[in-house]
């Protein structure tokens, strides 16, 4: 018992012993100071009234001693629209967006959460938000961290119905929450120079009519997912536009359609040889992951477009009439080796495909597909003055005219036609190289 008592009252003076020694070993020199991981914390743009998302940094104390911090404020207080949370410790608006008496022992550290929430910056151009994260320390030093951001005021619309003649022509920003846009039977919304930016899960529904007009249809993401990669260049970001049985006379010119699900859908209709439905003038869709453009059984055009990498295929025509001039049909999909076709065409019902003066490769031997599913139905197809990469079908003059064949034996062959295939950071420049053998064919 004498051995137990004696052990115990050993142990207690070594820890209170040890207490008061973590006490001394807290610094008051001014030549003690923290790490910081960032002198600047640099966000992302963000819109105005919209939290962003959550960015780190570490506090490090690579000192011999501990570092006491009287305090952790923003310089601005609440008046920014940062949001900071220390180790743990949130900077409470409400209570002068500080917090006190903090501990960093040596060779520790803490993690700082900062996220924003801009309000109205009253401007059309995005302008810098910014405020300092301030550490005071026990010392009397004052270290800082600067806080940056970009806001950009936009007009936001939630599950809107349009359901009279309308014409945008917004320079702010759109952000489309909900279900998304709807052009009710009857209506024509004209889009002009404007950007609409969709939230996960929105898209576009048009039962009446839609022109659009140099525009950009993309996702509302303005962040990175990694350092190297924005979200815009991460495809299904939100649902895309799809198109009724009772929409025709639809015109898109100079739009870009980007990261959507499936970017592009022409419900099918009776056929009208004489109407189209929808005619795509100087358009790039690009990066979907499902379907690029797909037609089900409608008369559809395309005129120097871009149409390029896409999970399924970048133009899928299921009946119908479709007419191809001067684009560039390029499956170069990054995310799964399963991707769809540069160009497919089904007998679904009677189809008719005519292109001209276009590219169609990708990283497959074979990008062009054509089925028939009943010989009952009318089959007709045409190609000519195109850079196609698939096996050369030999003796059909009447289909095929002025035809380069693609191979992979080719010196210049799949991506080293275009100016910038880069899948490492999934940027891509489909302008075509001075070297492709595609000169006058394709969308550029």
């Amino acid at each position: 018992m004498k051995r137990i008592f004696a052990y115990t009252t050993i142990l207690v003076w070594g820890l209170l012993a040890g207490a008061c020694s973590d006490d001394e070993s807290f610094t008051t020199s001014g030549s003690d100071l923290l790490t910081f991981t960032a002198d600047t914390l640099k966000m992302d743009t963000v819109f105005s009234n919209v939290g962003s998302a959550t960015y780190t940094f570490w506090v490090f104390n690579h000192t011999d001693k501990g570092i006491r911090l009287n305090s952790v404020r923003l310089k601005n207080g609440n008046q920014t629209g940062f949001r900071v949370n220390v180790d743990g410790s949130y900077l409470d608006n409400a209570l002068g967006s500080v917090v006190t008496d903090l501990e960093v022992r040596k060779g520790d550290s803490l993690r700082v959460f900062v996220e924003l929430t801009s309000p109205n910056t009253h401007e059309l151009e995005p302008q810098m938000v910014s405020d300092d994260l301030l550490f005071q320390l026990e010392s009397g030093v004052e270290q800082r961290v600067r806080l940056e951001a970009w806001a950009w005021d936009a007009i936001k619309l939630t599950n809107k119905v349009v359901s009279n003649d309308t014409v945008i022509d917004s320079r702010a920003p759109i952000i489309i929450y909900g279900e998304g846009l709807v052009v009710d039977s009857g209506a024509v919304l004209t889009l002009r120079g404007t950007t609409l930016f969709f939230h996960d899960g929105a898209g576009m529904d048009v039962y009446g009519r839609l022109i659009t007009e140099d525009c950009v249809m993309r996702g509302d993401r303005l962040d990175h997912m990694f350092d190297y990669l924005p979200y815009d260049r991460v495809s299904g970001q939100w649902r895309g536009l799809w198109f009724a049985p009772s929409s025709t006379g639809n015109s898109l010119s100079g739009t870009e359609i980007r990261n959507a699900t499936h970017a592009v859908i022409v419900d099918s209709a009776a056929i009208d040889s004489t109407q189209l439905r929808l005619a795509m003038t100087r358009c790039v869709v690009h990066n979907a992951k499902g379907y690029g453009v797909v037609s089900i059984a409608s008369n559809i055009s395309l005129s120097y477009c871009q149409l390029t990498n896409t999970l399924g295929d970048c133009l899928a025509v299921y009946g119908g009439r479709c007419t191809i001039d001067h684009c560039t049909l390029a499956q170069f999909y990054p995310f799964s080796a399963e991707r769809g076709a540069a160009l497919r065409f089904v007998g679904y019902g009677d189809v008719a495909i005519q292109c001209s003066n276009s590219i169609l490769t990708g990283y497959e031997d074979d990008v062009l597909f054509g089925e028939l599913l009943d010989t009952a139905y009318v089959f007709q197809y045409s190609f000519s003055d195109c850079l196609m990469r698939t096996p050369m079908v030999e003796g059909d003059t009447l289909n095929f005219r002025n035809i380069i064949w693609e191979t992979p034996e080719d010196s210049i062959q799949g991506k080293k036609h275009f100016v910038n295939i880069d899948e490492e950071n999934l940027y891509y420049d489909f302008h075509l190289d001075s070297l492709s053998t595609a000169q006058g064919k394709g969308c550029y």
